[in-house]
């Protein structure tokens, strides 16, 4: 059984940045990532374009240039793949986490879909946007509900109902919309949500006013049918044509996997996993959470730019537990 100081769940910018930090110290660690190498990244829409500059994404102390101040989602898979191997980091790819079992030493055997590793200590760094959101409805399974948006060019002529009025949201109804889709927005607001970026907002509430989107304010979705949709108004229900749904809903961190690593969870409304603000170790000895998913479901008061520094935290807390006697 191989053994590691360290191994780090989850290959997003966090983790890697938890990995640089290992490496520049000299541990004998490993990344394990389910997916691919910034799984989450890759999973964006194609021609998504981030809110945030590039400077703010950079990790590792390596510049990332972009072609404008926003870099693209290629631009930030490149970029993250060369600071891979920049780095040389020790990284497992389509390797899922199974269970974490502590052992009499407080070390642990970290079991994976493919074996099983032995380590002195864990870090979770796995991000949200794996985990949708669920309406909860009937007919959310139908195979024309997407939680996920990649390409406008799918839904051309076709009637879409997005879901939502973040961020996401009011893209996806822009984009959607001038690519010749037909597009209604239900919203379980009064309004547009107001933290939407300022080069979006206007441009969703014009094409509201106007009619050329419309908008089902203060609005639930009931049921979902092959060819309509069942909509809860202020009006009472109505039932409206539909050829696909797109539930811009939001994303939350994957919290059985949490559960199954023995994480507790917050019994709040923000089920935050258990840890020191400060150390960001959970109630697991030496088990620690970095990046967005320490804020739990607060999924907008966390991001690349201000987690960067979490692998640092958790790293010299590490090498200052090395060096501190035992009692």
């Amino acid at each position: 059984m191989q053994q590691f100081d360290l191994i780090i769940i989850g290959a997003g910018p966090t983790g890697l940045s938890c990995a640089i930090e290992a490496e520049k110290a000299g541990l004998h660690y490993l990344v394990v990532e389910k997916g691919v190498l910034v799984n989450s990244l890759y999973h964006f829409p194609t021609n998504m374009t981030f809110f945030s500059t590039s400077k703010l994404l950079e990790i590792g102390d390596t510049p990332f240039i972009s072609h404008s101040d926003k870099p693209t989602r290629m631009e930030a898979l490149e970029y993250y793949r060369r600071i891979a191997e920049k780095w040389k980091l020790h990284i497992k790819l389509y390797e899922e986490v199974e269970a974490l079992l502590i052992q009499e030493d407080q070390s642990y055997l970290l079991k994976t879909n493919k074996t099983t590793y032995h380590t002195d200590s864990v870090i979770v760094s796995t991000g949200f946007y794996d985990t949708p959101r669920m309406l909860n409805v009937p007919g959310e399974k139908l195979n024309k509900v997407r939680h996920y948006y990649d390409d406008p060019h799918p839904y051309a002529n076709q009637k879409v109902l997005v879901i939502g009025a973040a961020n996401s949201a009011c893209d996806v109804a822009l984009e959607t919309y001038y690519k010749g889709a037909e597009v209604s927005m239900a919203i379980r607001e009064s309004e547009i949500y107001p933290k939407v970026k300022y080069w979006i907002r206007p441009n969703i509430i014009n094409r509201i006013k106007e009619g050329s989107i419309k908008a089902y304010f203060d609005t639930t979705v009931k049921e979902i049918h092959p060819t309509e949709v069942v909509l809860n108004t202020p009006k009472g229900e109505i039932v409206i044509p539909n050829d696909f749904v797109l539930a811009m809903t939001g994303y939350q961190p994957n919290y059985p996997l949490l559960k199954r690593l023995g994480i507790h969870i917050s019994n709040d409304h923000y089920n935050i996993p258990d840890h020191h603000p400060k150390s960001l170790e959970t109630n697991l000895p030496n088990v620690f959470v970095a990046g967005v998913i320490c804020a739990g479901k607060q999924t907008s008061k966390l991001f690349i730019e201000n987690t960067r520094d979490h692998g640092s935290i958790i790293i010299q807390h590490l090498l200052k537990k090395e060096q501190t006697p035992a009692a």
